[in-house]
């Protein structure tokens, strides 16, 4: 995994004597925008350089705004803002957060020791939000950075007939919502209403069934792979490497799959027609993600742009506070649907 330690030099079309710029890797995947002025705002910046950045994160996948002036959650609300003025929701959750400011969340409220595997925002979903923003609010003492890999350089590598297999039958997800075992369909949804969930799932062309008392089950049929609204590329876009129940700790694993089968934990991916997907194949994966990741080690102030096509993003553990802040912009509907 590459450490972000590139030394900063002029590279790009951002000419401003304030700010040095340099990619981190040789794709180049990750640019770094980093300021020489403390007192120059980030929202105002990115508001004079708004189209040069829309191409830079185009080529680069993800940028790094390190060294601006952005002292809180609302003043990076403000920088999303600048970017894409529509802040965007947090609906169809898969994980516990906060929401901070308006449009302004917790990262996602993991136990500090797990690792969170590597998936690009919300690909489980019909729809998706096409740009994500991070804030180093309170970085971790010990830990804790936040790896992205370039699907770029990952696509590629992944072996043609696993691509296919993907690609010709999508991924399955599987979702229980077992009180106690994962966050509850109320918080996943935002409502306590059944009415709005079913209305939600037809909408979503997602499965259901409830469960006893207060259970649901969900299932939904989704890409694999998908192509970028702008540049045309094709690049993996799924969340089976990370829901796949072979990413958890055997012990955890071995457990759920003991007292509820396969398709009774919590959460599992399968391929689109129902058969399971192969445990090497999400190794594979996994390993292709780990070898091709730019390790992020938060700084104070620190705001990460990332493409939610050509990049993908997991965590770290850590030790200590931290917080990290996420907004979200530019939904894309799939159309396939």
């Amino acid at each position: 995994m590459t450490q972000l330690n590139a030394a900063p030099d002029a590279v790009t079309a951002l000419a401003d004597d304030r700010v040095v710029t340099a990619p981190v890797s040789p794709e180049p995947f990750l640019l770094r925008i980093e300021s020489t002025d403390p007192g120059l705002r980030l929202d105002q910046w990115i508001g004079a350089h708004h189209a040069a950045l829309t191409d830079a994160l185009r080529r680069h996948g993800a940028l790094l705004f390190r060294g601006f002036a952005v002292d809180g959650p609302e003043a990076f609300g403000s920088a999303a803002r600048a970017y894409s003025p529509h802040l965007l929701d947090y609906l169809e959750r898969a994980a516990p957060r906060t929401e901070i400011v308006d449009k302004v969340f917790t990262s996602t409220e993991l136990a500090a020791d797990r690792w969170i595997s590597f998936h690009h925002e919300m690909s489980y979903s019909h729809n998706w939000p096409s740009t994500l923003y991070f804030y180093g609010d309170r970085p971790s003492a010990h830990g804790g950075a936040t790896p992205v890999a370039s699907e770029r350089a990952v696509f590629p590598r992944i072996p043609a007939g696993i691509r296919e297999r993907f690609r010709r039958h999508g991924v399955a997800y599987v979702r229980n919502y077992n009180p106690g075992l994962d966050i509850p369909w109320q918080d996943v949804f935002q409502t306590t209403d059944r009415a709005e969930v079913e209305a939600y799932c037809r909408a979503s062309h997602t499965e259901f069934t409830w469960v006893g008392e207060d259970g649901l089950r969900t299932r939904s049929v989704r890409q694999a792979v998908a192509r970028h609204p702008h540049t045309g590329e094709t690049v993996w876009f799924n969340h089976a490497h990370l829901w796949h129940i072979s990413t958890l700790p055997d012990e955890v694993a071995d457990y759920l799959l003991d007292e509820y089968g396969p398709e009774g934990v919590p959460r599992n991916a399968f391929y689109g027609d129902g058969s399971p997907i192969e445990d090497e194949a999400v190794e594979l994966i996994g390993n292709l993600y780990q070898e091709a990741a730019v390790s992020l080690p938060w700084q104070r102030g620190d705001v990460l742009v990332v493409d939610n096509f050509l990049a993908t993003h997991a965590r770290e553990p850590f030790s200590g506070d931290r917080r990290i802040l996420v907004a979200m912009s530019d939904l894309y509907v799939n159309e396939d649907l």
